[in-house]
């Protein structure tokens, strides 16, 4: 009998799932497995979201596939090793995976097929993760797309003609392998790893998670457009973690997207596209995983302040729609997508501090922390990616917050010191006069700091460190 084993990575779903399709399709025999990537775990610390979040989406994963007939093994260690092991141990004739676009997973796969190879299986990878991957939305000229825009209108087109038809797995349940008597998921402890606070923020997680957020959001897609942009309000999806870790498909959510009439559904389909754009770049582009996108912006000379760095990590800036935002990350392990672009351009162009380091910041508390989308959406606010911000539009932190926390309801809900600041101040609250201070129970620069960079000037700081590397640049 020819089988298969189904490598689970960034796709924690039985639903939809284009590898596991194939393989009960083309194989008479399909094991399930995931693999606690060691490479990456030991990396981490011991209170990861992250880590918790996918041990429950993997709990699900096996429920529902016992429920079908199969099971889901699961191995830790470094995959390289354990998928090759296994794929032997089962006498397997294909492995197959869903496609990763991190230049480092890319190397991972790359390996475990040599090694799978070798022992007489095939590798087998499927596209899944996105709508349309490398080199299927190109120019007329053959090339990636650097501005997004065209990209958006020449991937709108393929969409039209495009079958997001979800890839079936029921109808072959009777093809999966049978559970191993002695198989379980393992507990975060014996993961080495100790339970999170992730239970306490109230996030669905898994597949049924997943599904109860799309109906809440579906309900609310008309209001998408006017909301998205204020952090007070629900009008985000919220999906970003499950589309992360893949326990939704992308095809449900762009298919939905593109069946409804009106602007919220429209301008959220194109932060979808967003999203596959950014997983093209990181694609044709891989060295902007430790580079600028414009090679030029390499020479930019950022400042050294860790003292100001730390400030902007622990949410102590004096800009309190920054702080909030900062703090929201540490709390929750998200932040609202106006606010990483307006905390990514104050670190970047307010404090003067290389994007790299925000960007690993960012990648470290993020529960929905991906790769491409990260750098995609640090190098667009410092300016130096695709398409980017242009180098000398720089958000006045003030103004933002006028504009998209005006009530400063946010604000108030994430920098308590400031909960009784009048309307009119809470937005600049060293404005405040000692009598006001005294009034509402803070006193700036000991309860709350004091604003750590006066904004005009550093904007003509940023203005002129990009004056000097702009020439070279073309801009």
């Amino acid at each position: 009998m020819s089988t298969a084993l189904v490598w689970f990575r960034r796709d924690l779903r039985v639903q939809d799932h284009a590898a596991l399709h194939l393989a009960l399709r083309d194989f008479e025999g399909v094991h399930c497995a995931f693999v606690f990537d060691t490479t990456i775990l030991d990396r981490l610390p011991r209170r990861d979201r992250r880590v918790e979040f996918i041990l429950r989406a993997l709990e699900e994963v096996d429920a529902a596939l016992r429920a079908m007939g199969g099971g889901l093994i699961v191995r830790h260690g470094d995959p390289c090793e354990e998928i090759p092991r296994l794929a032997a141990e089962l006498g397997v004739a294909a492995v197959l995976a869903n496609r990763d676009y991190e230049p480092a997973a890319i190397a991972r796969d790359a390996e475990v097929a040599r090694r799978v190879a070798a022992a007489d299986s095939c590798w087998i990878d499927c596209k899944d993760q996105v709508i349309f991957e490398r080199d299927e939305v190109m120019t007329q000229g053959g090339r990636p797309f650097s501005v997004f825009t065209p990209y958006k209108n020449a991937w709108l087109r393929r969409l039209a003609a495009a079958d997001l038809t979800a890839f079936p797995v029921e109808p072959f349940a009777p093809r999966l392998a049978p559970p191993r008597a002695s198989e379980r998921v393992p507990t975060l402890e014996e993961l080495g790893f100790e339970s999170t606070d992730l239970a306490a923020l109230r996030l669905p997680t898994g597949m049924s998670g997943a599904q109860t957020m799309f109906r809440d959001f579906a309900e609310r897609i008309d209001d998408y457009a006017a909301k998205r942009d204020f952090p007070a309000q629900k009008g985000c999806s919220y999906l970003s973690a499950h589309l992360r870790f893949g326990t939704i498909s992308i095809r449900q959510l762009a298919g939905y997207a593109q069946s409804q009439p009106g602007r919220g559904a429209q301008t959220w389909l194109s932060e979808l596209v967003w999203r596959d754009f950014y997983h093209a770049i990181l694609w044709h582009h891989p060295r902007v995983v430790t580079q600028c996108f414009k090679p030029d912006f390499d020479a930019l000379r950022w400042d050294d302040a860790p003292d100001l760095l730390a400030a902007w990590q622990a949410g102590r800036t004096g800009y309190p729609l920054v702080d909030a935002a900062m703090r929201q990350l540490d709390q929750a392990g998200w932040m609202h997508n106006r606010l990483r672009m307006v905390t990514a351009c104050f670190l970047s162009k307010d404090l003067g501090l290389d994007w790299r380091l925000g960007e690993a910041w960012f990648a470290e508390k993020l529960l929905d922390f991906d790769l491409a989308a990260n750098n995609g959406g640090w190098q667009w606010a410092a300016s130096t990616g695709c398409d980017a911000q242009p180098w000398f539009r720089i958000f006045n932190p003030v103004t933002q917050s006028e504009k998209f926390d005006p009530a400063g309801r946010f604000i108030r809900r994430y920098v308590p010191e400031l909960a009784a600041a009048p309307a009119r101040f809470i937005h600049a609250p060293w404005r405040m006069d000692a009598a006001q201070q005294a009034a509402c129970g803070v006193v700036i620069g000991r309860d709350y700091p004091a604003p750590v960079v006066d904004h005009a000037a550093a904007r003509e700081r940023t203005l002129a460190r990009f004056k000097a590397v702009r020439g070279a640049a073309g801009d």
